[in-house]
């Protein structure tokens, strides 16, 4: 049964730090490359980091780039996202997803707020 298990989320302040993490199981972690996505109150899921299935390339939405860092330990069959300096804006529930060829993975999602 394929599995992904977001946690880490919550209530932190402008400016503070948070890390996700997603626990994979039930398929080959290894060969997926992973992503998180995120969906804010009335508006459009959004693609927020990628990582290969190496682990060598990633890439940002332009809004994260330089706050957020994704990386991946493959041994563990976990991804994870390092935010930081989180602004009111990135207050969203957060996916995991894993993506090989026509396969498609979600996880449930963990909720992040960011607000004084």
């Amino acid at each position: 049964q394929v599995q992904l298990v977001e946690s880490g989320g919550g209530l932190v302040q402008p400016g503070e730090s948070l890390s996700l993490s997603c626990a994979a199981s039930g398929f080959l972690f290894s060969r997926y490359a992973m992503s998180w996505y995120r969906q804010a109150p009335g508006k459009e899921r959004e693609l927020v980091a990628t990582i290969a299935s190496a682990g060598g390339i990633t890439n940002y939405a332009d809004s994260v780039k330089g706050r957020f860092t994704i990386f991946r330990e493959n041994g563990k069959n976990t991804v994870y996202l390092q935010m930081n300096s989180l602004k009111p804006e990135d207050t969203a529930v957060y996916y995991c997803n894993g993506r090989f060829r026509f396969l498609d993975y979600w996880g449930q999602g963990t909720q992040v707020t960011v607000s004084s």
